[in-house]
C-alpha cells in the first residue's frame, strides 16, 4: 500500500482479520500517523476496538477512520436481514404433491433444471419428454412435485405427472358431466382393449366393444371411436369405456321405428348378425329378429351354420311380432311351398326311392327323401333273417340308401319305408328247403344258456334247446360241450314259418340209449366206475354210454371218510352197487360202501344173541348163560370150604377173572352191534337229508 498505517496492539495478539480501515486517497503521500490501540478486557470473545484520529499534514491530506466492529457488525445484520425478508418474499409455498409452473434455467444430458420459485431448482429427467419437445432454456413449463427433497437435496420434478394430473381432472369433469370422449384402441389384452384417451390407458370390456357379440377383436386395433365413461376409480386410476352404450342409444331409435312399420306376412331383408345353437339374429336395421333353427329349412339340420353365414344378407318373412317386448320372430323356409303337399302322388305306396340316411336311433333309420320329407326304415324291417340289435350294423351316417314305400300318413306326416323288402323272403320257401326229420350240417352262431343258435345258411339259423344236446349228460350249460364257430351235425325237428323258427336236436342223430342203460344199471346192481372228480358232499364217478353218477360221502367206508382226497384218488376204478337210477334227471346215485362184501362172523352164545337184538340202546344186557356160570362160582366156593384160606383167595380170584373176562368179552361184542346199528341210523339219516 502506499499509504502507511500504524497500528498499536497489545503486542501478545495479532491484527484481527476483521479489522475495517477506511483511506482516504490524495495526490501526495500522507505522513505517517501513529495509532494509539487501546487495550480492553474481552469477556468469552476478543473484541477489538478502533479509535479514528484525523490527520492533515504534508503533500497529501488523508482522513483515517477507524470503526469499531460492534458498530460495523450491527450496520451488516440490518442488511441482511433486508435481503433475507426481500428473498423470503420471492420464494413460493410449495408442497409434494401439487402442480406448478416451473422455468428452465439449464438443460443437461440427463436433467433439466427448473426454477419454481422454490428454495433450490427443481430437476425433471430427460426421459420424460419426447423426441423434439425437449423444452430451451427460459421456456416455462407445468410440472408435478414428485419429492420435495430426495436423498441428495434435489428436489424431484415430473413433466409426465403433471400431463396426467391434468387430463384426469378433464376426464373426472367429462365422467361427472356424461360426456362422450374420443379414444383410439390401442391393443388387445385379456378382456378386452386398452384404448388411448387424452395420452391415459383406458380398459374397454369385450362385452362393450360392440352392441353384436365381437369374432374378430384384432380388427378394431388402430381405430378410433367414441366412448362413455362407465366407471372411474380415484384411488386406483382406472378408466372403463363403453362403445356398445352409445351405440344402444343410436339403434333404440331405429328399432322404435321399424316395429311401428312392420306386420305379420311382411318380407324383409336384414343382415345375419349372430348365429347360435337355437337360431340366427338378423339385423333389420336396428332392429334384431330371431330366427329360429326350425324355420330355418323345412329338411333336417344339425346347426344354423349349415344354412347361413354371418354378415350374410337373406330375405326372411315376419311369422310374428311383439311390440311391447320389442320382439320379432322370423322365418326362412316359409318363403317355400311345404313339402308334404301331394306326398303321395310324389312317394306312391310300393314305390322304390333313395334317400339319404340323416339319422340312427335304436329303434330305425331316418331317411331324408328331400328337405322337410323323411321315412323311417324300423329295425324290424332291414332284414328277413339277420338278427339286428342295432341299425348301425347296416347303416351310417350320410349313406345314400334305397327303400321301399310301406304306407303314407299324411296327418303325421309319417312315411314307413322298409329295406329287407328289396329281396325276396326266404321264409316264403324254407319248407323247400329244410325237412322235418333230416339232418343238416351248421356252424355255432350263438350260445345261451338255454340253448344254442346255428346257422344253417347265411340268414337262416336254427336252435337246439339245451336238453336236447345229449341223451346221457347232464349239463348245466351248452359251452360245457359246444364252442362258437364249430360245426355241427344236427337235426330239424320242427320248422314254425309263421314265427320264423326252426327247432334243431343233437342227440336225435343218435339212438337213444336209455332202454338198454335201464336194463344195466337197476337198483341193487353192482357195476364199475372210474372216479373224475372229488367234491366236498359227493365223488363223481364215470359209467359206461358216458354216463355220470354219484356217491355220497355216507357211501363212502368210514375209514375213508375222514380224508377221501387221500383215500380215493381221480381214475380209481371201484365196484359199486346201484342205489338210485332217474332217467329225466340223468342221475344215478351209487355206493361204494354196499358194494364191498361183508366177512362171516364167528358163531356161538352171545353172538346169537346179538343177531336176534331187534334194537339197541346205550344199557347192556348180562345174557342169561353168564348170570348162570356166576352162580354155579359160588356154589363152588361153599363146596370146598376145606381149602385152605389161601388157597380159596387164590382159587376165587381166578375164577372171578375167568367171569370177568366172559363178560368183558361179550360186552365188547354187544358194543361191536351197538356201533353197527347207530352207524346204519347215521347213514339213514344222511341219505335221508342228501
Amino acid at each position: 500500500m502506499s499509504e502507511e498505517t500504524k497500528l498499536t496492539n497489545n503486542p501478545s495478539e495479532e491484527v484481527a482479520e476483521d479489522q475495517v480501515v477506511e483511506v482516504q486517497n490524495t495526490e501526495e503521500k500522507p505522513e505517517v500517523v501513529e495509532e494509539v490501540v487501546e487495550e480492553k478486557e474481552v469477556s468469552n470473545t476478543p473484541e477489538v476496538k478502533y479509535e479514528t484520529e484525523l490527520v492533515e499534514s504534508g503533500p497529501l491530506s488523508e482522513e483515517i477512520r477507524v470503526f469499531k466492529l460492534e458498530d460495523l457488525k450491527e450496520e451488516n445484520d440490518k442488511s441482511y436481514l433486508e435481503q433475507v425478508k426481500i428473498y423470503e418474499s420471492s420464494l413460493k409455498d410449495i408442497s409434494e404433491d401439487e402442480r406448478t409452473i416451473g422455468k428452465v434455467v439449464a438443460v443437461s444430458d440427463d436433467e433439466i433444471l427448473l426454477d419454481i420459485g422454490f428454495k433450490s431448482e427443481g430437476v425433471v429427467y430427460r426421459n420424460e419428454f419426447a423426441e423434439g419437445e425437449l423444452p430451451k432454456v427460459g421456456d416455462e413449463i407445468e410440472v408435478y412435485v414428485d419429492v420435495l427433497e430426495d436423498e441428495n437435496g434435489e428436489m424431484i420434478l415430473s413433466k409426465r405427472k403433471a400431463d396426467f394430473m391434468r387430463v384426469w381432472e378433464r376426464i373426472k369433469e367429462m365422467f361427472s358431466g356424461e360426456e362422450t370422449i374420443e379414444g383410439k384402441i390401442k391393443s388387445r389384452i385379456k378382456g378386452g382393449m386398452v384404448v388411448d384417451i387424452m395420452g391415459i390407458d383406458a380398459f374397454l370390456p369385450g362385452s362393450q366393444i360392440d352392441v353384436r357379440p365381437v369374432t374378430d377383436f384384432d380388427a378394431y386395433v388402430g381405430k378410433t371411436f367414441e366412448f362413455r365413461i362407465v366407471k372411474l376409480s380415484e384411488m386406483r386410476k382406472n378408466i372403463v369405456l363403453s362403445r356398445k352404450s352409445l351405440l344402444e342409444e343410436d339403434l333404440q331409435e331405429k328399432r322404435d321405428e321399424v316395429l311401428s312399420k312392420i306386420k305379420v306376412g311382411d318380407e324383409l331383408t336384414g343382415k345375419v348378425k349372430n348365429i347360435t345353437d337355437f337360431g340366427v339374429f338378423v339385423d333389420l336395421g336396428g332392429l334384431d329378429g330371431l330366427l329360429h333353427i326350425t324355420d330355418l329349412s323345412w329338411g333336417r339340420i344339425n346347426h344354423p351354420r349349415e344354412v347361413v353365414s354371418l354378415d350374410q344378407e337373406i330375405t326372411v318373412k315376419v311369422i310374428d311380432h311383439n311390440e311391447e317386448k320389442q320382439r320379432v320372430s322370423l322365418g326362412l323356409k316359409q318363403l317355400t311351398p311345404h313339402p308334404w303337399e301331394g306326398i303321395e302322388q310324389k312317394y306312391p305306396v310300393d314305390s322304390i326311392v333313395t334317400g339319404k340316411v340323416v339319422n340312427i336311433a335304436n329303434y330305425g333309420v331316418f331317411v331324408e327323401l328331400e328337405k322337410g320329407v323323411e321315412g323311417l326304415i324300423h329295425i324290424s324291417e332291414i332284414s328277413w333273417t339277420k338278427h339286428i340289435k342295432h341299425p348301425s350294423e347296416i347303416f351310417s351316417l350320410g349313406q345314400e340308401a334305397e327303400a321301399k314305400v310301406l304306407s303314407i300318413d299324411t296327418e303325421e306326416r309319417k312315411i314307413s319305408l322298409g329295406f329287407k323288402q328289396l329281396e325276396p323272403d326266404p321264409w316264403e320257401t324254407i319248407e323247400d328247403i329244410y325237412k322235418d326229420g333230416e339232418d343238416y350240417k351248421g356252424i355255432v352262431r350263438n350260445i345261451r344258456p338255454h340253448g344254442v343258435f346255428v346257422a344253417l345258411r347265411e340268414g337262416i339259423d336254427g336252435f337246439v334247446k339245451i336238453e336236447d344236446l345229449s341223451w346221457v349228460r347232464n349239463i348245466r350249460h351248452p359251452k360245457e360241450i359246444v364252442k362258437k364257430g364249430q360245426e355241427l351235425n344236427v337235426r330239424v325237428l320242427s320248422i314254425n314259418k309263421g314265427e320264423r323258427k326252426i327247432l334243431l336236436g343233437v342227440k336225435h342223430i343218435e339212438t337213444d340209449p336209455w332202454p338198454e342203460i335201464e336194463s344195466i344199471y337197476i337198483e341193487g346192481a353192482i357195476v364199475e366206475g372210474e372216479v373224475k372228480k372229488i367234491a366236498s358232499k359227493v365223488v363223481v364217478v364215470g359209467l359206461q354210454y358216458g354216463l355220470e353218477g354219484i356217491i355220497p360221502l355216507s357211501e363212502i367206508p368210514k375209514n375213508d371218510r375222514k380224508n377221501v382226497e387221500e383215500s380215493v384218488k381221480i381214475g380209481q376204478k371201484m365196484q359199486l352197487k346201484v342205489l338210485e337210477v332217474s332217467k329225466e334227471e340223468k342221475r344215478f346215485v351209487l355206493s361204494r360202501q354196499q358194494a364191498i362184501p361183508k366177512k362171516d362172523k364167528p358163531s356161538g352164545p352171545t353172538n346169537q344173541y346179538m343177531q336176534h337184538q331187534q334194537s339197541s340202546s346205550d344199557k347192556i344186557d348180562i345174557p342169561l348163560q353168564v348170570i348162570e356160570k356166576i352162580a354155579a362160582s359160588e356154589k363152588l366156593k361153599k363146596e370146598k370150604s376145606e381149602v385152605t384160606e389161601e388157597e380159596q383167595v387164590v382159587e376165587t380170584k381166578v375164577e372171578e377173572t375167568a367171569v370177568k373176562k366172559t363178560v368183558v368179552e361179550d360186552t365188547i361184542v354187544e358194543e361191536k352191534k351197538v356201533e353197527e346199528v347207530v352207524e346204519k341210523n347215521e347213514e339213514t339219516t344222511d341219505e335221508t337229508k342228501e
